[in-house]
């Protein structure tokens, strides 16, 4: 089973101003198998994106919490919520 999906980003404290790029990027500790990942806001169902990255070129209406899904087809493990705060 996967397990210790993390979240960094950059720039560090998830402080961005308006246009500015975010980047998060996802890891997974433990697990096997080809992996898949997708990123949500908010506790949203549908994906912002798909892959260990994501990078957004941010706007006003993007604060929020930002979390990785990972899976290998046998099991899901999610990241803890990162916070994202525009300034």
């Amino acid at each position: 089973p996967l397990s210790g999906v993390s979240v960094s980003v950059q720039p560090p404290g998830g402080q961005v101003a308006p246009g500015d790029l975010l980047m998060l990027s996802c890891a997974v500790a433990t697990g096997t198998g080809p992996l898949s990942f997708s990123w949500h806001r908010g506790g949203s169902a549908t994906p912002l994106g798909t892959g260990p990255r994501l990078e957004l070129h941010v706007g006003d209406e993007d604060s929020g919490h930002y979390q990785c899904r990972a899976t290998n087809g046998a099991s899901t493990a999610e990241s803890p919520p990162v916070q994202v705060t525009v300034l």
